[in-house]
């Protein structure tokens, strides 16, 4: 069923002169050449996203998106569905990790209701965006219809524009949400199920097969043609991943960093970068996930994430542990001292760093 649906446009950040003055401010730095690795590669990428040789960081904020998914009743989560409501309420008490590392790290938190099948009223600090309580059982039927995967996606556009900060970071929480990411990376890279799941929330050897066969059915039942990402988004998507890719394409037109967690996050950025290639130009990924199908996935996206930490939670809070290492990036390109006015001589003891 198509999805009538205006994507935003964004552009490429590709600008050769722009990117040739990045590496020359980077090269004049008082250090060795390359010697600050990735970081460097970082200050780049936010040079180019910002369009300028000195960026900065300005209010960071991650969105932690919350939702809820039929296919459990397929017995393919550890974990009861009532857990999704009931760390809703533990983030708005502040005692989960993601709110310990984004207070640590000084990074705004906001938690969005995007479809948890459960009431929870009007709460503080809790945004209203439930497109239906839990998506449909996308191993019988279809996750969501054409309307609300539409609205799933537009909700993301408008909280993305409603961040005043120039980084996003983007979580997540859902029983069941791995399978779904999985079911995504499946359907749309043609990867055998069985190298797109793992444990989830604590699965079994056992428990991690029977997640890949229903994956494997829900893909054939459905039929999804890997060059339509939106039917597959419908198909068998969340409310929280097609949330998190209509903020994605959103931020990435805004010219905003895209700070990327773990798998269910990256499954999002799969739907959202098969739309518009060019988004993959605004993404820092945070870290590999010991979720069995992340590193598989961040190779589809050419990708070299920031840390290898073996997390497997979620939240975002990945993407809020990798938030100081944007700081530094920024922060030595800016403020650190070049050869000529430290009065240091560069390599083969030119002045400007560079070999004479």
């Amino acid at each position: 069923m198509p999805i009538s649906i205006t994507l935003p446009a964004i552009a490429a950040t590709h600008d050769a002169a722009l990117a040739a003055a990045l590496a020359r401010a980077i090269v004049n730095k008082t250090k060795p050449p390359g010697s600050l690795g990735m970081l460097e590669t970082v200050a780049a990428r936010i040079g180019l996203i910002q369009g300028t040789v000195a960026p900065q960081l300005s209010a960071p904020e991650i969105l932690v998106f919350a939702a809820d998914h039929g296919v459990v009743a397929e017995n393919i989560s550890a974990f009861p569905q009532s857990v999704t409501w009931q760390m809703v309420h533990n983030f708005l008490g502040q005692g989960a990790a993601i709110n310990v590392f984004a207070r640590q790290n000084g990074c705004a938190l906001k938690v969005i209701d995007a479809g948890v099948n459960h009431d929870f009223g009007a709460l503080p600090g809790l945004l209203d965006r439930k497109v239906g309580f839990g998506t449909a059982n996308f191993a019988r039927q279809p996750a969501m219809s054409a309307e609300q995967c539409r609205l799933a996606l537009e909700h993301g556009f408008a909280l993305a524009a409603q961040v005043e900060g120039n980084v996003i970071g983007f979580g997540e929480m859902g029983i069941g949400n791995t399978t779904s990411a999985a079911a995504l990376m499946h359907a749309l890279t043609g990867i055998a199920a069985a190298d797109c799941v793992g444990a989830g929330t604590g699965l079994d050897a056992a428990g991690v097969a029977h997640k890949g066969r229903v994956i494997a059915a829900a893909a054939q039942l459905h039929g999804v043609d890997p060059a339509d990402p939106l039917e597959a988004l419908r198909t068998l998507g969340g409310f929280e991943i097609a949330m998190m890719a209509g903020a994605m394409l959103q931020g990435a037109a805004m010219r905003k960093v895209l700070l990327i967690d773990g798998f269910i996050v990256s499954s999002a950025l799969l739907v959202a970068a098969r739309l518009r290639p060019a988004i993959l130009d605004y993404c820092i990924f945070s870290h590999c996930s010991d979720e069995h199908g992340h590193r598989r996935l961040l190779q589809e996206f050419d990708a070299r994430p920031l840390l290898q930490l073996d997390l497997r939670l979620g939240e975002g809070t990945g993407a809020a542990l990798a938030l100081p290492l944007l700081h530094a990036a920024v922060n030595f390109l800016r403020d650190m001292a070049t050869f000529d006015g430290a009065g240091v001589s560069g390599k083969n003891g030119a002045a400007d760093g560079i070999a004479a």
